[in-house]
């Protein structure tokens, strides 16, 4: 009974490091593809390193002894993994996918390898004789893949929700250096009080640094770092971090000011393309939930539908961002995606996409299939106004040109004047409408903003709408496309 457990703990923690991983290191690498890639491909080379070196140990060295080192060393490594994402993180972000693999690699490849490294010792131990081997082989294989399932499912579905990721490591880390304990006490640890100190030594400094090491969080949610700052030139400003990027601003004084400047562009589209009086609106990511105040304040009476998928940023803009629902803001938690096929046809003037970041995006938010959903929603004279952050060649926002233009008659894009030209890039606003946009208006009105805004010219355009990967649910590689670091 006690072998079972053995594996079906070490293996539950194999899997809860390599998907809390992918949350410690999304506010340095983004929550994309490369990073799942990273999790997923360092969590398999070490199962595999661990296998082998466990097998080769379990024929060398006596079994508790090995077992009481591979657990305390093995918890030890977890409790360090969050610490060292903390400390190297900001070393090494801004790496592109490298920044994933460096970090995932230093922060769970040694307590994964040791961990995985359990089973072969215990089933080393099992083996009465040859006759029954397969048998021994095949229950703690099952086991350790049930343990492995185990720590998946409560993880992604269950301890990332209820807990922060520190206390999920700490309660996993710990829980497996008590176990290593035990068998610490029944066989002994490995011989020399180095290597007794060394043991001990790693579990209390993972100890002293997962919960001593500053997280920059005021919320690790489910999806996001998330944290808000006061604006030192603006008492009453503040500024809502979502990993790393500067999501939202807010003015807590002054609901009508826009700080940002594709707020001020989104502004701009709306009051040059919509009539004058409330709009009735739906917004595909809540955020700091700064144009559905604008709007409430700029234009009295409008209404706005917010899907937002993480109830904790909602809740971290009522207690920071002075956020209020009501008849005028309602708010619907969950995936924009299923969201919104409940929503009414032709029953909004307004749609504003601001879901996307700089880091990473959600895909199935950018596809054609997706923006008929919009489409569908919108009144025929309705207006979609989405921020659509890129860089270098804008290949995302070439394909987001071209995939929206395969839904809607009209599109334009307005960016920071200059910009177009230039590899930085940043945010970008794309319009797109079944009635004709005025241009002209547009561009006057994106000029007029505090940061000027221009519209990308008519060649440019028609170079992205044709260009441009059209991107559906069968194909839509936004992490590839995407350009969020400067070379």
């Amino acid at each position: 009974m006690l072998a079972t457990a053995v594996v079906f703990l070490s293996s539950a923690v194999v899997l809860v490091l390599e998907v809390s991983v992918i949350r410690l290191v999304a506010p340095y690498s983004g929550d994309t593809l490369e990073t799942y890639t990273a999790a997923i491909g360092v969590a398999l080379a070490a199962i595999a390193l661990g296998a082998k070196a466990g097998g080769d140990g379990a024929d060398r060295w006596r079994a508790a002894p090995l077992l009481a080192a591979l657990l305390i060393l093995g918890g030890g490594g977890t409790l360090l993994a969050r610490p060292v994402v903390l400390l190297l993180g900001p070393q090494l972000a801004g790496a592109g996918p490298i920044t994933a693999l460096l970090l995932v690699a230093f922060s769970i490849a040694l307590p994964v390898a040791l961990l995985s490294a359990v089973a072969p010792v215990v089933v080393k131990t099992q083996l009465a004789d040859l006759e029954h081997g397969g048998s021994v082989v095949g229950r703690f294989s099952a086991w350790g893949t049930a343990g492995g399932l185990a720590g998946t499912v409560l993880t992604g579905y269950v301890l990332v929700a209820m807990l922060p990721v520190s206390t999920v490591l700490l309660v996993s880390g710990g829980a497996v250096v008590l176990l290593g304990l035990l068998f610490a006490l029944r066989g002994g640890l490995p011989h020399g009080p180095r290597a007794t100190f060394a043991m001990l030594g790693v579990c209390l400094v993972g100890g002293t640094l997962l919960v001593g090491v500053e997280s920059p969080c005021d919320a690790e949610t489910a999806y996001y770092c998330a944290r808000v700052e006061a604006d030192p030139e603006r008492p009453s400003g503040r500024v809502l971090y979502l990993d790393d990027l500067r999501h939202g601003y807010v003015d807590l004084a002054d609901p009508t000011h826009l700080e940002f400047a594709y707020t001020q562009w989104l502004g701009a589209a709306v009051d040059s393309q919509l009539p004058e009086g409330p709009v009735e609106s739906l917004h595909v990511g809540g955020g700091a939930y700064t144009v559905p105040r604008w709007l409430a304040a700029s234009r009295p009476g409008s209404t706005s539908t917010v899907l937002e998928v993480d109830p904790a940023v909602t809740e971290l803009a009522r207690q920071e961002l002075d956020l209020r629902t009501g008849p005028g803001l309602t708010v619907v938690p969950g995936d924009a995606r299923t969201s919104v096929v409940d929503l009414a046809s032709d029953s909004r003037d307004l749609v504003v996409g601001d879901a996307f970041g700089g880091l990473s995006v959600p895909w199935h938010l950018t596809t054609r299939e997706f923006a008929a959903q919009i489409r569908r929603v919108l009144r025929p004279e309705g207006l979609y106004v989405a921020n659509v952050i890129d860089r270098g060649p804008r290949a995302f926002l070439a394909a987001q040109t071209a995939t929206l233009g395969e839904v809607f008659t009209h599109v334009a894009v307005v960016a920071e004047r200059g910009s177009l030209d230039s590899p930085a890039g940043g945010n970008h606003v794309v319009v797109a409408s079944d009635a004709p946009l005025d241009t002209a208006a547009l561009a006057e009105a994106v000029a007029a903003a505090p940061e000027a805004g221009a519209l990308a010219d008519g060649e440019l355009l028609a170079r992205w709408r044709s260009e441009g990967l059209v991107l559906t649910d069968d194909h839509a590689p936004v992490d590839q496309l995407l350009t969020p670091y400067l070379s």
